[in-house]
């Protein structure tokens, strides 16, 4: 069985509906987002979970901030990363499996992980306080 079909027929057993993309990944929605399972048939023991374009960057400052909250979450929650590319976002939890069937035990944790550092990020980049505050002597 093809990579993308094992992830179909796992996503369809978990209650959704799952489709292939112009690029071949697994797709599917949750809340009325979109989620994909990157297919990688040349090494189907990688998991990737992709959130994408979670958070649209609207100017230098905030491309700087959104690079270190990207930094931030990503050493602050495991097996989730989250990515700055240009103007946008995106999320991934990634790891290694034994064999493609591994995804069951994984999935919502990895799914919560995910979650998580989107979460978190959203929250630092809403805060518009420094990070750094300095001391004013009197």
């Amino acid at each position: 069985m093809a990579l993308a079909d094992t992830y179909r027929e796992f996503l369809a057993g978990e209650g959704f509906e799952a489709e292939l993309d112009e690029a071949g990944d697994v797709a599917f929605l949750i809340d009325g987002h979109p989620y994909y399972l990157m297919v990688d048939d040349d090494d189907p023991g990688y998991f990737r979970l992709l959130f994408p374009n979670f958070w649209s960057i609207d100017s230098e400052a905030e491309h700087h901030r959104a690079m270190l909250a990207a930094a931030e979450v990503t050493a602050e929650i495991k097996v989730a990363k989250v990515y700055v590319l240009g103007d946008d976002t995106q999320a991934s939890a990634e790891m290694f499996l034994a064999t493609p069937g591994d995804l069951r035990p994984v999935f919502d944790r990895a799914l919560r992980a995910l979650q998580g550092a989107v979460r978190r990020f959203c929250e630092i980049m809403q805060d518009r306080r420094p990070r750094l505050r300095l001391v004013e002597k009197n």
